[in-house]
């Protein structure tokens, strides 16, 4: 690629007067060599302008940071290439920000995976790949809701004969006439004649006679033909997830198989040196995975399929090969080795692989330095390292990922309020997902030692929601909650 030489310009910072500072400015890079006063500096990272050129940079001697800003170069067309254009800084984003960019991309580029036929009892959970109709009236018949005694309710209150009785499944062949009364059993259906159901605690029986005060309206008791749906009603629209009263409908329509979508297959990266598998022994200076194994239960949760790959060590092209194993399945997600440490590759493997950040810190705690982007063609978030950042990352922003990779119209987050039983303090300025206990209406903040400390989270059963611009609650505040 050719550099794009600017020669000299002019710069200074609020320390120092004028420096003469020559840059070779390759295009397409975020990098430029800078040679100020003579001594050669490490590289800088460019912050890229249409109109201005901002150089971070560290001299090599004096271990001092400085930023130059130049105002009046046009540097689009050394810029113009899309490598450029994807590595561009990204600004940190709040937490609705970031959901709302994770929910947009993949309705936008997620797409619609195949579908596959599966018998009905393994139908549940799964996100439905066909729309269902009503193949009859639901009911198929006037239906009593009551056991009682079928009538007239023009004739109520009084006595009535009772002529027969009707049970579930069974039809009653004759007429219900003036004073007349049918026992009738709750899912049975109405005799001919009879308008209304008169419940059995209110009725007095003997000698072959029903006795009654009540008065009641037309229809009384009686789910009426048709009233839950009518033939060829929509019941069911692709896109949704199968919980059991969809099932049960499925059964009540004739379906023992239905279309749903194939489960996205998910890839599962953890990284680092101290990490070793869940059946080694570690050293003193180690720690098991155990993120890739939580994220393979929230990711079988969502309704995906985990597929958890070798342990990534902290050298670059090892997490490039494993990442680009990864890129193989629907989604990537990767855990540690996205913050700023000396040894956190992820990113620059992923930059190698001339992947999209749509964004590389939230505005949240934990999992500030959460990833997420697109590398050939598929999307990928790195999750930071610590259990906790892990784990809560997953549930507001992979998870979203999972379920609309899987066929899903919609990820809503299970919130809602609670009120705390003690005061709340928190600084300011991120939100913050925290474990809690919640018990009815009530949430208490769980002690905790910090992202890492997973027993504590194993005590919670949700995750209060600090907002960013409330530092203080007090008791009997609502507060939302997340439940885990």
């Amino acid at each position: 690629m050719q550099d794009r030489a600017f020669s000299t310009i002019f710069w200074s910072d609020c320390r120092s007067s004028p420096i003469t500072v020559a840059v070779a400015l390759r295009a397409g890079s975020l990098n430029a060599q800078l040679q100020v006063r003579g001594i050669c500096v490490a590289w800088a990272d460019l912050l890229i302008g249409t109109t201005t050129l901002e150089l971070g940079y560290q001299v090599a001697t004096r271990n001092e940071r400085h930023v130059a800003v130049i105002p009046g170069i046009s540097l689009s067309s050394a810029l113009a290439s899309p490598q450029a254009a994807k590595l561009k800084p990204v600004p940190t984003l709040s937490f609705q920000e970031a959901r709302d960019l994770v929910l947009n991309q993949l309705r936008r580029d997620g797409g619609l995976p195949a579908s596959e036929l599966v018998p009905l009892l393994a139908a549940h959970g799964r996100v439905l790949a066909q729309n269902i109709t009503a193949d009859r009236d639901l009911p198929p018949f006037h239906r009593s809701v009551r056991d009682g005694f079928a009538v007239r309710s023009a004739d109520l209150p009084g006595s009535f004969t009772v002529i027969g009785e009707v049970a579930a499944g069974t039809v009653f062949q004759g007429t219900a006439g003036p004073r007349q009364a049918v026992e009738i059993m709750t899912g049975a259906p109405m005799p001919q004649g009879a308008d209304c159901v008169v419940m059995v605690e209110h009725c007095q029986r003997a000698d072959g006679k029903m006795t009654t005060d009540r008065i009641l309206a037309p229809e009384t008791h009686i789910a009426k033909r048709g009233g839950e749906a009518g033939k060829g009603d929509m019941l069911l629209t692709a896109g949704a997830r199968l919980d059991y009263p969809a099932i049960a409908l499925l059964a009540a329509t004739g379906h023992s198989g239905v279309e749903v979508y194939r489960k996205p297959r998910v890839a599962i990266l953890a990284t680092g040196d101290e990490i070793v598998e869940v059946d080694q022994t570690p050293l003193d200076h180690q720690i098991r995975n155990s993120n890739a194994w939580s994220l393979a239960a929230q990711v079988e949760r969502a309704g995906g399929e985990p597929i958890i790959l070798p342990i990534a060590p902290d050298t670059e092209p090892a997490t490039r090969a494993l990442i680009e194993t990864g890129l193989q399945a629907d989604l990537l997600l990767l855990s540690g080795g996205v913050s700023a440490g000396k040894y956190d590759v992820v990113e620059p493997a992923l930059k190698a692989l001339d992947a999209e950040f749509f964004f590389d810190r939230v505005a949240i705690q934990p999992g500030q330095p959460v990833v997420f982007g697109c590398a050939r063609n598929k999307f990928f978030f790195g999750l930071p390292g610590n259990p906790a950042s892990t784990m809560v990352t997953f549930e507001i922003f992979a998870r979203a990922a999972v379920e609309i990779l899987g066929g899903a119209t919609d990820s809503p987050l299970p919130m809602t309020l609670a009120r705390l039983t003690r005061p709340f303090h928190h600084r300011p300025g991120l939100t913050r997902f925290l474990p809690a206990v919640v018990s009815g209406t009530e949430v208490t903040p769980v002690d905790w030692q910090g992202s890492g400390d997973v027993p504590s989270l194993c005590r919670a059963n949700a995750f209060l929601v600090a907002d960013p611009e409330k530092p203080d609650y007090v008791v009997g505040d609502l507060i939302p909650i997340l439940f885990k």
